[in-house]
């Protein structure tokens, strides 16, 4: 019996978007080791979950987002935003690690309620409200700061966390960073929101029909103010990893990442049209991701293939979730 539900469930992952995913990327992983070396080594690895941990953990506040039913274009802003909001107050009054991600928490938070306060009262669609604060976000932190970058960082933040360090034969040294600790604590933050709450239940409710989830008694407004609320908050988080591995503070280098991250989370399997998306399918989607794009470099192809990748990924990914939904529709109607 316990075999038989064992086999039933592996075959019921092995036809979900998730377990065609996870082929697809072992397949690419595969294909990238043999081309070359240099892939999938400890070395390698680590460099990605360091690397891609700020795409990562905006990947993961844009998933609850989107599954609610909207969506947000402004979070590099918002990171933009909080980042040099929090370290410029830490350089002039000397803070810690918690005041300054405190700081970093509140800005992005801020910037993300002003989103949902938009969103909710002026009933305008989420992609072109957001649109609008990436260009307002953006545009005032310029003005304020002049473009002018912050190089000098407290001497705590610049030597950042390195825990269980490693050395290899190689007196390459490995650790869990900063990036690689937020990474994993944002997506299992967002996984026990979405699986183990009833504000998660509410959230999957809203995307999938919102009149519906009005009439059971949710306050759809409250909804809409946590989720991008929760953008917000993960946008402070990746600002400050970021930050640390850039050893500096750049207003003008985070804007232009937007399609990345719209790229992960969609290739994980996520709507545009609300109320589907797993935290499962947002990390295969941002490890699929970092495999292209890397294994692109490694392999010696141009950058500029990078963005024809990432918008193929898009539209692939967009065409292939309407086509399931499409078909599941199609047999609840039979």
């Amino acid at each position: 019996m316990r075999e038989r539900f064992g086999t039933s469930a592996l075959a019921r992952f092995a036809g979900s978007h998730e377990g065609r995913l996870l082929a697809v990327t072992l397949a690419v992983v595969a294909g990238l080791s043999v081309a070359t070396t240099g892939f999938l080594t400890v070395q390698n690895l680590f460099d990605l979950l360091t690397s891609y941990a700020f795409l990562g953990i905006l990947a993961a506040g844009l998933l609850v987002v989107l599954v609610a039913g909207g969506i947000d274009i402004s979070f590099t802003a918002t990171a933009s935003v909080a980042q040099y909001l929090a370290l410029s107050l830490a350089n002039a009054y000397g803070l810690g690690w918690t005041t300054t991600f405190a700081l970093a928490v509140a800005a992005g938070v801020a910037c993300g309620l002003v989103n949902a306060w938009l969103v909710d009262t002026l009933r305008v669609s989420s992609i072109i409200v957001t649109i609008a604060t990436l260009n307002i976000f953006y545009g005032l932190l310029v003005f304020v700061t002049g473009g002018q970058y912050i190089y000098a960082l407290p001497d705590w933040f610049s030597a950042g966390i390195f825990w269980f360090e490693t050395v290899d034969a190689e007196g390459v040294s490995y650790g869990l960073n900063l990036q690689i600790l937020l990474l994993v604590a944002a997506f299992a933050l967002t996984w026990l929101l979405l699986n183990r709450t009833t504000i998660g239940r509410q959230i999957y409710a809203l995307g999938g029909n919102r009149d519906a989830a009005r009439r059971l008694g949710f306050s759809t407004r409250r909804l809409t103010f946590f989720v991008y609320g929760y953008m917000g908050l993960m946008a402070g988080l990746a600002s400050l990893a970021q930050a640390q591995l850039a050893q500096s503070v750049a207003p003008t280098v985070l804007v232009g990442r937007e399609l990345d991250v719209l790229a992960a989370v969609v290739l994980g399997g996520a709507s545009l049209t609300g109320g589907v998306g797993s935290v499962l399918g947002t990390v295969l989607g941002l490890v699929l991701l970092a495999a292209i794009q890397s294994g692109l470099v490694i392999v010696g192809v141009s950058s500029y293939w990078s963005q024809l990748c990432v918008g193929l990924v898009i539209l692939l990914s967009v065409s292939s979730t309407a086509l399931t939904l499409r078909r599941r529709a199609g047999r609840v109607s039979a």
